[in-house]
């Protein structure tokens, strides 16, 4: 298989879904405990748990794309003349 981005888009959708997941869990978490700093205020959903389910499903958008563009990542470095499988 050949890999459908280039080496650079693929490492920096890794490093850029790695931080979305750190950040969105922690917000989706403190959404889920009813943290005082995300529904303190008057203008917060009142429904704190329904944000984290909607914060949530976004992580899990961002492993799957940390999931794909890591699989580019590897099939970039197995190309790269170590270890490449060619048919010939």
């Amino acid at each position: 298989m050949k890999p459908v981005v280039s080496a650079f888009n693929a490492w920096t959708c890794i490093v850029i879904s790695i931080f979305g997941i750190i950040i969105l869990s922690t917000i989706g978490g403190m959404f889920a405990t009813n943290h005082h700093s995300m529904m303190g205020s008057t203008e917060d959903p009142p429904d704190g748990k329904k944000v984290a389910t909607a914060v949530f499903g976004a992580v899990v958008v961002y492993a799957v794309f940390l999931l794909f563009c890591g699989c580019q990542a590897l099939m970039h470095k197995r190309q790269s003349g170590r270890g490449e499988i060619a048919l010939r």
